[in-house]
């Protein structure tokens, strides 16, 4: 199976928590397609088939690729960015 860069599955997972916000303060139809367009991106990126397992895929993919740990990541807390 092909594996996404880590840094593709990073950008992915920024605009995930980006997109997941946004819907949860705005609820608007145009919001609610751009989180299901990066949810179905993360499914096929890491070959899941729910966002559940795809976020944790995508997650312990890009900390693989880093010298972050699970504990640093956790620490640091979701990624900020503007779309």
């Amino acid at each position: 199976m092909l594996m996404a860069h880590p840094a593709v599955l990073a950008d992915l997972l920024e605009r995930y928590e980006i997109l997941r916000a946004r819907h949860d303060e705005q609820n608007n139809a145009q919001t609610l397609q751009r989180l299901n367009d990066v949810s179905y991106t993360l499914c096929v990126a890491t070959g899941t088939r729910d966002i559940t397992s795809a976020l944790t895929a995508a997650r312990h993919r890009v900390l693989g690729a880093g010298s972050k740990t699970d504990a640093d990541a956790v620490k640091a807390g979701p990624v900020k960015a503007d779309l």
